[in-house]
């Protein structure tokens, strides 16, 4: 009966009943795996089989004579658990899906290969740096790479340093106690203690100050830190992904950046390819993009035209995939009809090639090596 009727969500029962009794019929719902949940009632003297029960997997109990308004109270909160655990469940599922690694959109060689890469980094400890131009992608991948790890239900924080001031920045990290300076008015806890668990991305990893390496190189190597102003010993086990478009080791050799920090990061570097390296990828990109900002925006397009998708192709996306998304998105809003055509693109796409960054080809009639020096030049 319970499995054909799935909507029923919560069972009442005796823990004493003829033929079948509360125990056998809760055990006979667990093995079955039925999504129901199953509340025992009993007489006073017998609570010490209710709490056996409830070691077996039962939800509550209640003793008899039973009052309505608490039997009412009892079921509510299980159907709100219920809920609940549906909504996270569904919110995984959701999210599970939009960090896929077939989410990332790419057929071209390049992302294969990057694929492959993360593919086996995911379900390890190691720490990973991602290095890439601006635009690349590179929290899209950290996060895939987190949920596709065991730290996948525990927290993921994106950090960016920018020009934060080293106090405040080492506060944001690892918290302080009140008093540590002056606006500390209370206890605060850092993004280390709040990713325990799972992940922390370091966006631009480069800015960091020489002064907060150190500290940062302290809790990569001991799991362990405190916070600003304290003295307690606090340890975490978070995982670090850090990413950079700078050249790290030209940052080491000027002195900016630790050596020792940069081999703690550099365990697993995984480059990502620029999109004029991945140029097949670029219609495989930009349909998408047309069609989230056209129901965005409540607009009938529908296509890009092949001048502009030529464009496209032509370009050298020195801002890579976010500059690609946000010629679309100003395409789609000044758009009136059903096609992206070439007017709607910015003026740098229209330009000639050469304009754009291409260089011309050299003159014919040259010798292959006058050609490829003037080329070169």
């Amino acid at each position: 009966l319970l499995e054909r009727e799935p909507s029923v969500r919560v069972a009442i029962c005796d823990l004493r009943m003829p033929g079948m009794d509360g125990l056998a019929f809760l055990q006979e719902v667990r093995r079955r795996e039925l999504e129901l949940a199953v509340v025992l009632m009993t007489a006073f003297g017998s609570i010490e089989s209710a709490v056996d029960a409830m070691k077996v997997g039962a939800d509550d109990y209640l003793t008899k004579p039973v009052d309505l308004y608490e039997l009412r109270r009892r079921v509510t909160n299980l159907l709100e658990n219920r809920r609940l655990r549906e909504e996270v469940s569904s919110r995984q599922e959701r999210l599970d899906k939009r960090f896929r690694f077939e989410a990332i959109l790419g057929r071209s060689a390049a992302m294969e290969q990057l694929f492959e890469q993360m593919r086996a980094v995911a379900p390890t400890r190691s720490t990973v740096l991602l290095v890439g131009e601006s635009g690349t992608g590179k929290e899209l991948v950290a996060k895939a790479i987190h949920h596709h790890s065991h730290r996948a239900r525990c927290p993921f924080i994106t950090f960016n340093s920018g020009s934060m001031p080293p106090d405040l920045l080492e506060s944001n990290l690892f918290g302080h106690v009140r008093g540590a300076f002056t606006g500390a008015i209370a206890n605060k806890k850092g993004l280390f203690q709040l990713a325990d668990g799972g992940s922390i991305f370091f966006d631009e990893i480069g800015n960091i100050p020489l002064e907060t390496q150190a500290k940062l190189l302290r809790v990569i190597q001991e799991k362990e830190f405190m916070h600003v102003g304290g003295v307690d010993v606090i340890r975490v086990d978070v995982r670090i992904i850090a990413a950079t478009n700078a050249d790290l080791e030209a940052l080491v050799r000027q002195g900016s950046f630790r050596e020792d920090l940069f081999y703690r990061l550099n365990v697993i570097t995984i480059p990502l390819p620029a999109l004029r390296e991945r140029r097949e990828d670029i219609p495989l990109l930009a349909r998408p993009f047309l069609a989230r900002y056209a129901a965005e925006n409540e607009k009938p397009l529908r296509e890009i035209s092949p001048a502009a998708m030529e464009l496209l192709l032509d370009y050298r996306w020195p801002g890579n995939v976010r500059e690609l998304e946000n010629a679309i998105e100003r395409a789609v809003v000044l758009a009136e009809g059903e096609t992206l055509d070439v007017a709607l693109l910015p003026a740098a796409l229209r330009r000639a090639p050469e304009e754009a960054g291409a260089p011309p080809l050299p003159p014919e009639g040259l010798s292959l090596r006058e050609a490829v020096t003037t080329y070169e030049r």
